[in-house]
């Protein structure tokens, strides 16, 4: 990334409105022509502010992977155009934590990526949908990577290998007409009102996170490049704790 990009797309600003979540990404836009953080948002985007003549920002309902839809109409020599961007949000109060950007029950895996039967087994003995197969297991509730056979991890890590850019894509971006086209990432330290922000297109967000080895985890988790596949856990011990599940640190977009 070249200097001027990396001018462009950072910056540090003071949420003096009340950062909280997507709704003050909506009002700053919605504030554009006073909001200087939307200003400099679209010009990350490649607008020419004397060129926009309205911006109208939306929050996204349902499980999609944009967040927001920024409507951008635009005048050139006379000629009006409408911009449709979708954004997906990231907010973060620790720049080394992780975020969930995708968990679904394995049946659904299987219908946007066909998986074979004998690596969908393996994948629910490690998200504890079918319980342990060997004595002693780290956890009675599911299997680790690691705790698998040879043979068996190697099953896994080629599914992964092979099918690395639709799964990449499918959980970064994700498909018909609310696919993410940026990722704006906004970090926000505790007991502070600065934000440190990020926004890039999501091709450099899919090459940044998922252009990497496939691997197993000392911990027993898979990942492709710094996306880390896990067992998703918690819930107090519900159901839902076997679902899969995809984190990053988006913060890692800001160095």
């Amino acid at each position: 990334m070249t200097e001027k990009e990396i001018l462009i797309n950072r910056g540090s600003t003071t949420a003096t409105n009340g950062f909280k979540n997507e709704d003050f990404t909506v009002a700053e836009f919605n504030n554009w022509e006073n909001s200087e953080l939307a200003q400099l948002w679209l010009k990350a985007m490649d607008y020419d502010l004397t060129d926009i003549e309205s911006v109208r920002a939306t929050k996204v309902k349902g499980s999609f992977k944009a967040d927001i839809q920024v409507e951008i109409k635009i005048e050139i020599k006379l000629k009006s155009l409408t911009d449709i961007q979708n954004l997906q949000v990231k907010l973060v109060s620790n720049p080394k934590g992780f975020n969930q950007i995708d968990k679904r029950w394995l049946k659904k895996y299987n219908k946007l990526w066909n998986i074979p039967n004998d690596v969908y087994e393996l994948l629910q003995y490690f998200t504890g949908e079918k319980s342990p197969k060997i004595d002693n297991p780290r956890d009675d509730r599911r299997m680790f990577a690691d705790e698998l056979e040879d043979v068996e991890q190697q099953l896994l890590l080629k599914f992964f290998n092979d099918n690395k850019t639709l799964i990449v894509n499918d959980i970064l971006k994700g498909r018909g007409k609310f696919s993410a086209e940026w990722m704006l990432v906004i970090l926000r330290l505790k007991d502070t009102d600065t934000i440190d922000w990020a926004l890039e297109p999501i091709n450099k967000v899919l090459n940044h996170f998922g252009n990497g080895k496939i691997s197993i985890t000392q911990r027993g988790s898979f990942k492709i490049g710094n996306i880390t596949i896990q067992r998703k856990g918690g819930d107090n011990g519900r159901e839902t704790a076997n679902m899969l599940q995809f984190k990053i640190n988006p913060a890692e977009l800001m160095k």
